[in-house]
């Protein structure tokens, strides 16, 4: 037995959509995408949704548009704080568009940035807070947008890892100015690779239209936001180009494997929440691990524990062949990329280093995986 850190969740609907595609001959982003898009926006009750090739472009294109914005635009310096812990593509926008990165801890239960934190790390350069639901687990948004609110800062929202979580009754994705998903093959939903970016705002949707794809003003209606179109005849706006814009297009295929994946949403994070209550049942027999703690309700991308003594568990678990991961990137200060930011430590990030030193990740899925958290339990009590 083999307990691996995901497995996939298509069936004969998701292959079908594909030959689909195959036989049409169309493969670059077209009609199964932008039904797609539609779609997945609906499903958060959002307006506006552009699917990309990652959830990794997806956070380059939230944090791109918001540079080009007529009104409360980023600029070059704004200080944005985020979490110590996440994926290196939560910062990496950041540092490329010359944002002054802010990294502030987590709680050391929950895993996601502390409220009280974010305050001590204000100062009269802070244009944003970048929220990450790290592992399912929806951050504290009530705590989150009082400061935004009060500050005057814009929130934008990494819930690459969350997709399903809720909080307050309403959808992860759906706190920010703008929010990201990944569609990569270890996430709640795959398109083999995909991402997307939902807003309510038309003129960020817009931009994000055009960069896309190449910073042209192809895609765009006649009347927009972005730019006049000079002309009625498309023939002068193909390659008319308004942003520098990336080409991160997603493939008519993922589009239409999304549309499939929608559908089953629900069941899947419900099977993902079942084995998150057993694991939770036996690993609350083992004192000496801890581990995340939900906030409302997870739609447990996977499972963070946290060791006293990690490294003496890595060979046992090899052995039983289980998979297993470090939290995220633990203390992303703590990656020799890092010399390359323009960036500042608010505080000792005390619980990011507890994360760093200390934790490790089981995989979770749809599938019924007691045998897998058995065989774990196993090791963990030895």
């Amino acid at each position: 037995m083999t307990y691996s850190l995901a497995n996939s969740s298509w069936n004969k609907s998701e292959y079908d959509s594909m030959k689909s595609v195959i036989k049409s001959g169309f493969f670059t982003m077209g009609k199964h995408t932008k039904e797609f898009e539609e779609k997945f926006s609906a499903f958060h009750n959002r307006k506006y949704g552009v699917m990309v090739n990652s959830g990794s472009s997806a956070n380059l294109l939230m944090i791109a548009a918001q540079m080009y914005v007529s009104k409360n635009n980023l600029k070059y310096g704004d200080e944005i704080i985020v979490p110590a812990v996440s994926w290196s593509t939560t910062f990496f926008p950041l540092q490329q568009y010359g944002l002054k990165v802010v990294f502030v801890d987590v709680c050391k239960d929950t895993f996601n940035i502390d409220p009280l934190k974010i305050e001590k790390a204000i100062t009269k350069k802070t244009k944003a807070i970048f929220a990450v639901n790290l592992y399912g687990n929806p951050c504290d948004f009530n705590e989150i947008q009082k400061i935004c609110k009060k500050r005057k800062l814009i929130l934008f929202e990494d819930n690459c890892e969350s997709l399903g979580a809720k909080y307050k009754e309403s959808f992860t994705g759906s706190f920010g100015i703008s929010s990201t998903f990944s569609f990569f093959f270890s996430h709640h939903i795959s398109t083999m690779e995909g991402g997307i970016v939902l807003t309510d705002n038309k003129e960020l949707y817009q931009i994000m239209l055009s960069l896309r794809a190449h910073g042209w003003t192809r895609q765009l209606p006649k009347k927009n936001l972005v730019t006049k179109k000079k002309s009625d005849d498309s023939f002068y706006e193909l390659f008319n180009f308004v942003l520098p814009g990336y080409n991160i297009r997603p493939l008519e295929l993922s589009g239409a494997i999304g549309k499939e994946q929608l559908k089953k949403i629900p069941s899947l994070t419900l099977s993902r929440r079942k084995n998150a209550s057993y694991f939770k049942k036996m690993i609350s027999t083992l004192p000496n691990v801890k581990m995340q703690v939900e906030t409302e309700k997870s739609s447990w991308f996977c499972f963070g524990i946290l060791l006293n003594n990690r490294v003496k568990y890595l060979e046992p678990l090899r052995k039983k062949n289980i998979e297993f991961r470090p939290i995220v990137a633990g203390n992303f200060t703590k990656n020799p990329v890092i010399k390359y930011f323009n960036y500042r430590i608010n505080g000792k990030l005390e619980n990011s280093n507890l994360i760093h030193y200390k934790g490790l990740s089981f995989g979770n899925s749809h599938l019924d995986l007691r045998k897998q958290i058995d065989a774990l339990h196993g090791v963990l009590a030895k």
